[in-house]
């Protein structure tokens, strides 16, 4: 009842001096309505009906701020976590903001440097939500430098209603200083540095009977970024000591991270080139979940975010916490106005290349009677010969005329299955060859249209049939701006194995926008498969039915 008091008293004060304040937000609501199909394996739930809603709120006033979110799951659509279910709060803060100091109270959402050691954030999409409940401190002492702080627990659920958090508890700080900023000689310096380090802490329990576990496991860091005219450069390196888990079954091992990004570019041409090295990083603060819950951390993605529907979603790879070692290389380059190649309105070429390994674990030296619990030796970078993923592309972006243009894209993709384990079909490597066509046709200044054809062609390995064999793609979108658009998209299976399974996934969406207002709805089949976002992908069940979605900022 308290609770309920206090509540009451919240919201009171967030919303009683809107008219002097600024007050911000937005809404987002998903309904479904699925129908079974026996042919694609899709249920109907016994509600028939699911939804998603959420708002934001978002309350300022001088040097106050608040804010809360509203979500309901009634129940929630498919794919989600099953541990979203209920109206209620899901999040909510008190704070107060100057340019000294700025203390939050409540629910946050932070990230010290790249994600490596911390990130607390959200990802709708992928139904992700590993957000702080507790205080940060954010301090600003003198020009260029950020002292920040973070204490509490993170959300691991969100059931009836209410917010369920995870067992252990997070603590952290981070530095960081911008040398350019912070000594007035170096101001005018083309030279642009900037320095950081982090430290976080978790603690949970000793609750296994076997093990003497460790109840504080800490992960530490440095990081920089350097930045001279044209060239880029940022690494960061952490640390991670003994945290046995159900990710690496209970073993003692010392974790790392290591990540850096080298670019270079200028007018008309890119360049970037990227490596990460992981080793048992997988950090939680409750030792026994798995999936996507209660991450403390965050492993970027090292390979190209794809947006073509047969490219994306597919055969994505999704980063492996318990190790790997990935390169990526990435070149644009633009061929200028009224040259052979670059024509009247200029040619644009990219390539990009990506590939991860398992790393190398040695154990010349190591007992494995040792009561250290230490299995093995991992050094930074040091890769083995087992693959898990490689992407080569290329894309080719041609402007014809002030009405036509072009974009003509080529893949080849491997995914180790066994790793990776985004099939029940097949076994080991899958090697995909994927061609993409996009054409888009200005009719007038309102009224354009685009179309896809997309091909995806999976190689045999000794005569036979890989996986769910070759697929077809096709997309048509009108659009009358500023308002409408219309889109039929169809998926074709049509090189499965099995005939009874090469089957047609149509779907048509339509969609009105207004300012600030957004209504979609489409209807049709949406094949099982993984969605993913940088690296962190959850799965979606088949599906056949109708969807109708709203969004509003204020």
């Amino acid at each position: 009842m308290i609770k309920n008091y206090l509540l009451i008293v919240y919201v009171f004060l967030c919303f009683s001096a809107i008219s002097q304040g600024n007050l911000t937000g937005n809404i987002e609501t998903t309904f479904q309505y699925l129908n079974e199909d026996s042919i694609i394996g899709a249920k109907q739930p016994a509600q028939k009906g699911l939804l998603n809603s959420y708002m934001n709120v978002f309350y300022t006033y001088g040097n106050f701020k608040a804010g809360m979110r509203m979500e309901s799951y009634l129940p929630r659509i498919q794919g989600y976590p099953n541990r979203f279910d209920g109206t209620g709060i899901g999040m909510r803060y008190v704070g107060y903001s100057n340019d000294f100091v700025d203390v939050t109270i409540g629910s946050f959402y932070e990230q010290f440097g790249s994600g490596l050691a911390f990130r607390a954030y959200e990802d709708r999409a992928l139904g992700y939500d590993n957000m702080m409940d507790g205080a940060r401190l954010i301090v600003r002492p003198t020009k260029g430098v950020v002292l920040k702080g973070v204490y509490g627990y993170q959300r691991l659920s969100f059931q009836q209603g209410k917010i369920v958090h995870g067992a252990g508890i997070v603590r952290g700080i981070d530095a960081e200083i911008h040398l350019n900023e912070a000594i007035q000689k170096l101001d005018s310096m083309p030279l642009d540095i900037v320095l950081g380090g982090s430290f976080v802490s978790k603690y949970q329990a000793d609750d296994d009977d076997a093990l003497i576990l460790p109840e504080n496991v800490a992960t530490y860091g440095g990081r920089t970024k350097i930045r001279y005219k044209n060239l880029y450069f940022d690494a960061e390196y952490v640390r991670k000591e003994q945290d046995p888990s159900v990710d690496n079954n209970k073993i003692f091992n010392y974790g790392h991270a290591a990540v850096f990004n080298m670019s270079y570019t200028k007018k008309g041409f890119g360049f970037l080139v990227s490596g990460k090295s992981v080793d048992n990083m997988s950090y939680r603060s409750d030792r026994n979940k798995d999936l996507q819950d209660v991450f403390i951390n965050y492993l970027p993605s090292l390979n190209k975010t794809h947006t073509y529907n047969l490219v994306a979603t597919l055969y994505p790879y999704a980063t492996q916490p318990i190790g790997e070692v990935a390169y990526q290389a990435d070149l644009l380059y633009t061929f200028k106005k009224g040259t052979k190649l670059g024509g009247k309105y200029g040619t644009t070429i990219g390539g990009n290349f990506s590939t991860t390994f398992r790393p190398n674990h040695h154990t010349s030296g190591i007992n494995p009677l040792d009561s250290t619990g230490v299995t093995y030796i991992a050094r930074p970078f040091d890769k083995s010969d087992s693959i898990y993923w490689q992407d080569i592309n290329l894309n080719i972006t041609k402007k014809f005329n002030k009405k036509f243009s072009l974009i003509a894209s080529y893949y080849s993709i491997k995914i180790n299955n066994d790793v990776a384990k985004i099939s029940n079909d097949s076994k080991g490597i899958i090697h995909s060859n994927i061609g993409v066509l996009e054409l888009a046709y200005k009719i007038n200044s309102k009224h354009s249209l685009r179309m896809e054809l997309q091909g995806l062609f999976v190689q045999r390995e000794n005569g036979e049939i890989k996986d769910k064999g070759n697929w077809a793609t096709a997309l048509v979108e009108y659009t009358i701006s500023p308002s409408y658009f219309f889109s039929f998209m169809n998926q074709y299976n049509y090189g499965n194995p099995n005939a009874d399974k090469r089957v047609n996934y149509p779907i048509i969406t339509c969609g009105y926008i207004r300012d600030a207002t957004r209504f979609t709805i489409s209807y049709g089949r949406q094949r099982a498969g993984l969605f993913c976002v940088g690296g962190v992908c959850r799965f979606v069940p088949a599906s056949n039915g109708l969807t109708l979605s709203f969004t509003q900022s204020f």
